[in-house]
């Protein structure tokens, strides 16, 4: 439908088109301006449009649509529309605006907003196959066919909406299970407690965790642990009723919260249906794995009155559950928060001391018990406290360990053994005890070398002594350290030997120097018939394979005896001296010297 063609314009009418001419404006912009289009009157076809027109709609890579004013009737489209919606021209000309949209009523244009206003909407739109798009919509006014219309250019926006709703659920949710995640967790318990709190019902939160996946972790490979944590995301959601709610915290934690509890009873119901439910077989990637849970539960309003806190106490909960039998439940007692907050005093604590070179090396001598003579000692940690006086080992040195504290402590003990000792007689040896976590960061080997450099203590004088939790793994990295120690000429002893699972096999992965007979064996000795077969059978394997042997805890007569007795060669314990620090070691081994000198006289 040809519209009527403009005069031709002369040269002064021209420049003053040039002189008015401003620059164009966005695309969202001209759309909003009304613009009137005048038709022939002996015309019915849009494709006689002048060219600029044509190129604004028929050639248009976005869907654009004609639609009248009055009645919303679809009037005209262009190729994209007819491509991207799947309708054909017949039909699209035979539909209203409002037959495409999938739930408005009333047109884009409708309304007194602006074009800003109108194009921040999103507008659900029907294709011809019944799927739904996301379209952004922008409307310019015009006269089309001598009546009032509007030009609609749509623009696709599903895909992107699409993304922003994966985005927003990421933001609450786990990638891997789809589960709320803290934030969310945190939130909708926040609200569930708030509720409580005018009803006065009681909120319980469990938190619990996998008692061995680190293990499967490593056996099976991380693509078996995924599928093994959404298979337990999958069971606890069918454990739970519709008012519960469940989410993963992070790696193989998960936190369940139960709404409307009445009494504790349905906690430790709920608890142990859990634990059997997570408990059973999962077959992943034709592997059986089985996994036993521990679970940790606070009470609210009594254990806390916010998510933070319940989440907190449920996990002290859960910390105990673990470490007193693993793949049961425990309730959160307040004795948990003191021991908690008594912790991190230590924690705290500690970390000073370090910094401040507090903590002490303290010597407990090791007696050759054939001749009664100071053959070492053994470095044991001190920390004196101007407050709590001297603090035993065993309240911060786990605390070392979990902080991973143990790294320093281990070095400082080690540079300041090998300066002492390096005052001692030159047959006396020093041994420091080293924790397995000292061997995970690679640096052992150097601290060593740097120890024994700096204080210029030959290599055959230093002792260390290792647990057999040491060699649990068997790890190559460890064995490997363990024999460049001992190039070095450093001696190597088992500590504890008798407590472990496999104390005789370790004995074929590495050669040690010097067997350390565990004080529980050696307590009560001269009437311990038991004790007495075990520790004969130790002495008679270390002297057959020439390994020193060494008698921990020794504190009676009686035990002395009976160690001589069966050729033990050093005893260790009150019995002889308990710790001193290195001024009294000085005072020991001068005494035994003069000692030697009067014999010898």
């Amino acid at each position: 439908m040809p519209i009527d063609r403009p005069k031709p314009k002369t040269g002064a009418d021209k420049a003053r088109l040039v002189k008015r001419r401003k620059p164009r404006r966005r695309a969202k912009a001209a759309l909003s301006r009304p613009v009137r289009v005048r038709r022939a009157p002996d015309t019915a076809a849009l494709k006689h449009h002048d060219t600029s027109f044509r190129l604004l709609f028929d050639s248009n890579p976005v869907p654009m649509i004609v639609c009248a004013q009055d009645t919303e009737r679809i009037v005209a489209i262009n190729d994209a529309a007819v491509a991207h919606y799947g309708y054909s021209r017949d039909d699209f000309e035979k539909l209203r605006i409002s037959d495409i949209q999938a739930f408005e009523q009333l047109p884009p244009w409708h309304g007194d907003h602006s074009a800003d206003e109108r194009a921040a909407r999103t507008w659900k739109h029907v294709r011809a196959d019944g799927s739904l798009i996301d379209v952004a919509i922008y409307a310019r006014l015009l006269t089309f066919d001598d009546r009032a219309a509007v030009l609609l250019a749509l623009m696709d926006i599903t895909e992107r909406k699409r993304a922003e709703a994966r985005l927003a659920f990421l933001a609450q949710h786990d990638a891997l299970t789809g589960l709320p995640n803290r934030p969310l967790l945190h939130q909708r318990l926040d609200g569930l407690l708030a509720q409580t709190r005018r009803g006065g019902d009681k909120v319980a939160v469990l938190v619990l965790d996998l008692d061995n996946f680190k293990t499967i972790n490593d056996t099976f490979g991380h693509a078996v642990g995924d599928r093994l944590l959404k298979a337990v995301a999958r069971r606890l959601r069918s454990s739970l009723r519709e008012e519960d709610a469940v989410a993963r915290l992070g790696s193989d934690e998960f936190a369940v919260v139960q709404a409307n509890v009445a009494r504790p009873e349905d906690v430790a119901l709920l608890a142990r249906r859990l634990i059997e439910t997570l408990g059973g077989p999962y077959m992943l990637d034709g592997h059986t794995i089985v996994s036993s849970a521990s679970i940790g539960i606070a009470v609210a309003p009594g254990d806390g009155d916010d998510a933070e806190k319940l989440l907190k106490n449920a996990d002290m909960a859960l910390s105990r559950a673990k470490s007193e039998a693993p793949g049961t439940f425990s309730f959160f007692e307040a004795e948990m928060d003191a021991q908690a907050q008594a912790r991190r005093r230590i924690e705290t604590d500690l970390r000073a001391a370090i910094e401040r070179d507090v903590l002490q090396p303290f010597y407990q001598p090791l007696i050759d018990l054939r001749g009664g003579r100071i053959t070492g000692f053994e470095t044991l940690v001190r920390w004196p406290d101007p407050v709590r006086g001297m603090i035993p080992p065993g309240e911060f040195i786990p605390v070392a360990e979990e902080t991973g504290l143990i790294h320093a402590i281990g070095s400082l003990i080690l540079r300041r053994a090998c300066m002492d000792a390096a005052q001692w007689p030159d047959d006396v040896r020093v041994a420091v005890n080293l924790s397995p976590l000292q061997f995970r960061i690679g640096n052992l080997l150097a601290v060593v070398m740097d120890a024994l450099k700096t204080s210029g203590l030959p290599a055959r004088r230093l002792e260390l002594e290792i647990t057999e939790t040491l060699l649990l793994d068997r790890s190559d990295h460890v064995l490997a350290t363990l024999h460049a120690l001992r190039a070095l000429g450093v001696r190597i002893s088992m500590d504890d030997f008798g407590t472990g699972y496999s104390s005789l096999s370790y004995l074929r992965s590495f050669p040690f120097d010097k067997i350390k007979i565990d004080q529980s064996f050696v307590r009560d000795l001269g009437s311990n018939h038991d004790a007495q077969a075990i520790v004969r059978s130790i002495i008679s394997l270390g002297v057959g394979l020439g390994i020193t042997i060494t008698a921990e805890g020794v504190e009676t007569e009686a035990e002395l005896n009976c160690l001589r007795a069966e050729g033990c060669h050093e005893g260790q314990g009150y019995l002889f001296s308990r710790a001193r620090p290195q001024a009294e070691i000085m005072q020991l081994l001068q005494a035994q010297h003069k000692a030697l000198i009067a014999r010898v006289a």
